[in-house]
């Protein structure tokens, strides 16, 4: 009966180290998943000059690099950055600076002057999103 208890054990023991690993291992995954490796900031790009649509222009890059899957979507990463809520959000934040734009959150943390830069797990600066960011709140950032 001794030796019967004894190998419960072992196999309780067995099954929590696999659980718990797992576990780890889950939660490693989930947390690189949004995580960008390399951050390079663009500073070559040309200044966008023409008037900047927050849902015609930013919004659809939003969706395609942010507000994905375990990421800037609702209950997951602050700001949701989903296309009916996503202006709100960058507003209720604070992460939109008007009076100097370049030290708006947004634009830091899309150009990686604050880590982790964004959008994760994608290229740096997709469809010059930085500077259509800047530009768009230069010009006031309204939800237009």
């Amino acid at each position: 009966m001794l030796h019967i208890n004894k190998l419960k054990i072992k196999i309780m023991s067995r099954n929590k180290f696999k659980l718990i690993f797992a576990f780890i291992a889950a939660s490693l995954l989930i947390i690189t998943a949004c995580v960008k490796d390399v951050t390079v900031t663009l500073t070559d790009n040309k200044e966008v000059t023409k008037k900047v649509s927050f849902s015609k222009d930013l919004v659809p890059l939003f969706v395609a690099n942010c507000a994905i899957s375990g990421c800037h979507v609702a209950e997951k990463q602050v700001p949701d950055l989903e296309k009916d809520v996503a202006y709100k959000s960058l507003m209720n934040l604070n992460l939109i600076d008007v009076g100097t734009p370049e030290n708006s959150t947004l634009y830091k943390r899309l150009t990686g002057k604050i880590t982790p830069a964004m959008p994760a797990g994608k290229p740096t600066n997709p469809s010059n999103i930085n500077n259509l960011v800047l530009a768009w709140i230069k010009q006031g950032a309204n939800n237009n």
